[in-house]
């Protein structure tokens, strides 16, 4: 079956980095897009970046461009989502999620459980 496991998060300084690992399994990972998301205690839920798996394409919202890189590495199963300069804002649970489209453009089926990231002095 179709697993994503989130790993990496943690507490940091504000300006700090984190790295975060969505590490896939029950699929053949070149097949989907990954997309990261967040969620902050009584905010909705926001897209944060994607991959493409067609051509390798990335997206970012505009409140982490410049500051957040998502890249993958197929070979170990693996989408990673570094993030430096971090700012309390960035305060959230964090997920992965599948894309089937291959072109970060359609559904999010599969979601992993999620890895609390606090921002805080």
């Amino acid at each position: 079956q179709v697993q994503l496991v989130e790993s990496g998060g943690g507490l940091v300084q504000p300006g700090g980095s984190l790295r975060l690992s969505c590490a896939a399994s029950g699929f053949t990972l070149h097949y989907y897009a990954i997309g990261w998301f967040r969620q902050a205690p009584g905010k909705e839920r926001e897209g944060v970046s994607c991959i493409s798996s067609s051509d390798g394409s990335t997206y970012y919202a505009d409140s982490v461009k410049g500051r957040f890189t998502i890249f993958r590495d197929n070979a170990k199963y693996t989408v990673y989502l570094q993030m430096n300069s971090l700012k309390p804002e960035d305060t959230a649970v964090y997920y992965c999620a599948t894309e089937d489209s291959r072109l970060c453009a359609g559904v999010y089926d599969y979601w992993g459980q999620g890895t609390q990231v606090t921002v805080s002095s």
